[in-house]
């Protein structure tokens, strides 16, 4: 019998009568099943965090951070082993895996367990003689944290860290597509020390999602959720949450736009834009999607950054992996369609079907890096998040023009611009509408003491550092007469 990974209720392991298969997109090959979370399930979950609260929310920070960096020690000493969940589940490799997700996870774990004891309140000066104030940060309650599948520890511990820091509970539902990556979160924070039912992690068969996230999120005792995902997805539980009054924090799809100007360091854009654009196939909200550059600098800087992708992601090396074949067949229509209005491929081959490494069959989850220049604001291209290893070239005759078309988006979660001139480089970032931008780096940068969040159709709210536990406490004003 193949392996099952069982949901985490109550500090305990809950292996269900329902199971659903989890597949490789690497091999396509069933490489365990996973627990399907039913309602009765939901409900145990909530009234285990529900029960944990209030012990949970007088527990005193030194207690929390303790646990935490127990936790992230844990976690580290199990890197091989939790990065390889993450490879075979996701197809990522070891780089974004084992040498990037799981160290920042334990890192996070460490930077808010020492952020735990900066939480504090303020006593104001009331207008009337006699009469004083305090005013008081509180946790929610419990929280629901919903988190995606593509850097699974990372958006996964994050969806749940900051909220257990400020004192509240919490639900993490994981994404059916990773959830032994989900599970490996909940063990390394069970092992630390957290008190049974303060975390409680679920996941379902695909068939259930929308019965089972409308009961988490309608519960009564569910106060507020957080929700890293796609803005089609991110739309429909705001509406929900929205239909119930509880906060949400947003953290959805991305177009980042990397602007090249003329006084750019070539080598350096290129590279940066290179690992921006086509970092585990793309498959990042922050992920570089459109490339605006000067012309004055296009033809070296296209010659430059075809040698970067080449030289990073090709040669030799296996095709990237996608996590379903939907995500390849959406990157070639997306392509297909520009180039029959007029774009043209000027690096890969959208038409070419990828063999698997070893067996050399036909693989349908995997995909080489394609560049496409001439695509314009008529193509689907232009506006759609394509979410795979496909980045469109742009043309801009000023800084102006390319701040137009950076902002010509519904999405604003990530940025970047390329240019010897830091000031200038400042000026241009002020004008993009965006959570962040970056000065010569690429747009995928994720620090855990840096506000982390978008604006537009990206999201709104923040995680990380200080932020991000402000987030899961709400202020309290007591007023008393001397």
């Amino acid at each position: 019998m193949p392996y099952t990974v069982p949901l985490l209720i109550n500090g305990a392991e809950v292996t269900t009568q329902t199971a659903f298969p989890v597949t490789s997109p690497s091999s396509h090959q069933e490489i365990w099943q996973a627990s399907s979370a039913s309602l009765d399930d939901v409900s145990k979950a909530i009234s285990a965090a529900q029960a944990a609260f209030p012990a949970w929310a007088k527990t005193k920070p030194a207690a929390r951070r303790n646990i935490l960096l127990k936790a992230a020690d844990i976690f580290e000493s199990r890197a091989e082993e939790f990065g390889g969940y993450m490879m075979e589940e996701t197809g990522a490799e070891a780089g974004f895996s084992k040498h990037f997700n799981v160290p920042l996870t334990a890192e996070m774990m460490r930077d808010v367990g020492g952020r735990i004891s900066t939480v504090m309140g303020c006593v104001p000066i009331c207008a009337e003689e006699g009469t004083g104030a305090l005013v008081v940060k509180e946790p929610y309650g419990v929280v629901l944290g919903i988190a995606p599948w593509n850097a699974p520890y990372i958006l996964g511990l994050r969806s749940i860290i900051y909220a257990l820091a400020g004192g509240n509970t919490c639900i993490l539902k994981g994404s059916e597509l990773s959830p032994r990556c989900f599970w490996a979160i909940g063990t390394a924070l069970n092992e630390a020390g957290l008190p049974a039912g303060a975390l409680n992690v679920l996941y379902h068969q695909p068939k259930d999602a929308a019965q089972i996230t409308t009961a988490l999120i309608e519960h009564p005792a569910i106060k507020k959720v957080n929700f890293t995902g796609s803005t089609a997805v991110g739309r429909i539980i705001a509406q929900t949450a929205g239909k119930n009054l509880k906060p949400v924090l947003m953290e959805l799809g991305g177009k980042a736009s990397a602007i090249v100007l003329d006084d750019a360091d070539l080598k350096k854009a290129a590279t940066q834009c290179a690992l921006g654009a086509f970092l585990h196939s793309g498959q990042i909200c922050m992920a570089t999607e459109r490339i605006l550059v000067h012309k004055d600098i296009k033809a070296q800087f296209i010659e430059a950054f075809k040698g970067a992708a080449e030289g990073i992601f090709g040669g030799d090396k296996p095709s990237p992996v996608l996590i379903a074949s939907a995500g390849v067949e959406k990157n070639k229509r997306l392509i297909d369609e520009a180039v029959k209005s007029g774009a043209k491929v000027i690096h890969g081959d959208h038409e070419k079907d990828e063999t698997h490494p070893e067996t050399k069959e036909s693989s349908k989850t995997r995909m080489r890096p394609i560049i496409v220049d001439g695509v314009n604001k008529d193509m689907e291209l232009y506006h759609t998040e394509s979410f795979g290893p496909s980045v469109s070239v742009i043309e801009v005759s000023s800084e102006e023009e390319a701040i137009q078309i950076a902002n010509d988006t519904d999405y604003g979660l990530s940025g970047a611009v390329f240019t010897e001139n830091l000031a200038r480089g400042i000026r241009v970032a002020r004008q993009i509408e965006s959570g962040a931008i970056h000065i010569n780096a690429m747009t995928v940068h994720d620090e855990t003491n840096l506000p982390h969040g978008g604006a537009k159709m990206s999201g709104w709210g923040r995680f990380n550092g200080t932020w991000g536990i402000e987030e899961f406490l709400r202020l309290k004003t007591i007023t008393y007469q001397e």
